[in-house]
C-alpha cells in the first residue's frame, strides 16, 4: 500500500496538460494516484524542475521525435511536455530502491510520476515502462544523487537548468572539433543568448580552434547581455546579418526561424560549409529546414543519436569524464551569469510557461519551478 502520510505526498497528482496542436492552450489537471503501487515500481514526488526554451522545442518537435510518448495522457489531442529536474522516491515496491532516494532525470511538469525501474546500478536506473522502451536511453535514465560527483543540493536549480542543455552544447562542440569546424573560419550561433548557445560558445572559447572565431546572432534587447558573457568573439543583431564577414562559415541554428536560416544561407551561399538545426527558440517561425537553400544543406542535430555514437567510439567512461570536466568549468562560470528564479504553484508555473512561449524572458534568468 502507498504511505498516505501528508508529510510524504497527497493522493492527488497535479499535471500541466497542453494541446498538442496549439501549445498556447495549457492547463493544470488533477488525477488520482493509485491505492496500490504495482510490484517493482516507485512513486516519485517531483521536487523541482527547470523550464527553458528547450522545453518549448520538446513541444514543437514532439510528434517528429516522440516526446509525447514519455508521459502520455488519456487524450490523443493532449500531451505533457517533458522537463528536467529532481525527485524523491516517496513509495517503492522495488527491492533495490528505498523510499527517500533522491534522483535527477526526465520528468513531466507534474507533482508525481510512477516509474518502473529496470536494471538498477550503483549510479541509477532506467525506467523500463513499455511506453518508453523505444526512446533514447539518455531520456529514460534516472541518476542517484548520492552517486553523482557533480551533485550538490544548492546546485540543483543550476543542474536542472543547464545539464541537459549543456550536454547538447558539449556534443556540438565535439562535432565541430572532430570535423575541424567543417573547414570554416567562423562558427555562427543564432539565438546566442539561449542556454545551449551559451554553453557551446563557452566551450569553443575555452580551447578555441585555431583560426576560427565564435560569432553570436541575437536580438537587439539581448546584445549587451551576450557581449558581457565574454564567450563570443563578435556579436551581431539579427538585422545586421548583411554585416557578417563572408569568410567560410559553419551555422548552428538554435533559433529555428526559417526566415533567419534563409537569410544566413543567402548571405554566405557557397561559403556556408555546415548548417546544423538544433533548437526552436523562435518556434512560431519554424517551418522545416529548407533543403533548397544555397550553401550546405541544413541538417537536424539530434543529440541522443550523436551521444550514442560518441559513447561507442570513446567508451562510456572516457565520454563521461570529458563531459564532467567540461561541466565543472562551465558551472563555475555560469553561477555568475544567471539569477535563478524560484516559483511554485499552478498559476506561477503556467505564467512562466506562457512567458517562455511568447519570448517574454530575461536571458540572465533561469526558472526553477514546482507545482
Amino acid at each position: 500500500m502507498l504511505d498516505t502520510s501528508p508529510a510524504l505526498h497527497s493522493q492527488i497528482s497535479r499535471n500541466v496538460i497542453v494541446r498538442r496542436t496549439d501549445l498556447t492552450q495549457a492547463r493544470v489537471e488533477t488525477a488520482d494516484l493509485p491505492d496500490t503501487l504495482p510490484t517493482g515500481s516507485c512513486l516519485l514526488n517531483i521536487d523541482g524542475f527547470a523550464l527553458t526554451a528547450n522545453n518549448i522545442t520538446y513541444g514543437v518537435a514532439a510528434d517528429m521525435l516522440g516526446y509525447w510518448d514519455f508521459f502520455p495522457t488519456d487524450s490523443a489531442t493532449d500531451g505533457r511536455i517533458p522537463v528536467w529536474g529532481f525527485a524523491t522516491v516517496v513509495a517503492s515496491t522495488h527491492a533495490d530502491i528505498a523510499r527517500g532516494t533522491h534522483v535527477y532525470g526526465y520528468l513531466p511538469m507534474s507533482t508525481h510520476l510512477i516509474v518502473q525501474p529496470g536494471q538498477v546500478t550503483a549510479y541509477g536506473f532506467m525506467d523500463a515502462a513499455p511506453h518508453r522502451a523505444a526512446r533514447a536511453e539518455i531520456y529514460n535514465t534516472y541518476t542517484f544523487c548520492r552517486a553523482d560527483p557533480q551533485w550538490q543540493p544548492e546546485l540543483e536549480p543550476l543542474i536542472s537548468l543547464f545539464r541537459p542543455l549543456f550536454t547538447t552544447s558539449f556534443l556540438l562542440d565535439d562535432l565541430h572539433r572532430e570535423n575541424k569546424s567543417f573547414g570554416a573560419e567562423q562558427i555562427i550561433i543564432s539565438s546566442a543568448s539561449s542556454k545551449t548557445a551559451i554553453g557551446l560558445a563557452f566551450l569553443l572559447s575555452q580551447r578555441a580552434p585555431e583560426g576560427v572565431s565564435v560569432v553570436g546572432l541575437t536580438g537587439a534587447a539581448n546584445r549587451d547581455f551576450v557581449q558581457g558573457l565574454g564567450c563570443y568573439d563578435r556579436v551581431f543583431c539579427y538585422h545586421d546579418i548583411d554585416d557578417l564577414p563572408r569568410a567560410p562559415a559553419a551555422y548552428v541554428d538554435m533559433a529555428g526561424n526559417a526566415d533567419l536560416r534563409r537569410q544566413v544561407h543567402e548571405h554566405f551561399t557557397d561559403a556556408l560549409y555546415s548548417s546544423r538545426a538544433v533548437g526552436m527558440t523562435h518556434w512560431q517561425d519554424s517551418s522545416g529546414l529548407g533543403g533548397d537553400l544555397p550553401g550546405a544543406r541544413p541538417e537536424f542535430f539530434f543529440a541522443p543519436t550523436y551521444a550514442r555514437d560518441r559513447i561507442q567510439a570513446l567508451g562510456r567512461k572516457q565520454f563521461q569524464t570529458r563531459l564532467n570536466t567540461a561541466w565543472t568549468a562551465f558551472a563555475e562560470r555560469a553561477q555568475g551569469w544567471f539569477t535563478i528564479v524560484h516559483d511554485q504553484g499552478e498559476e506561477a508555473v503556467l505564467a512562466r510557461y506562457h512567458a517562455l512561449l511568447e519570448g517574454r524572458i530575461d536571458p540572465s534568468q533561469g526558472y526553477y519551478l514546482t507545482l
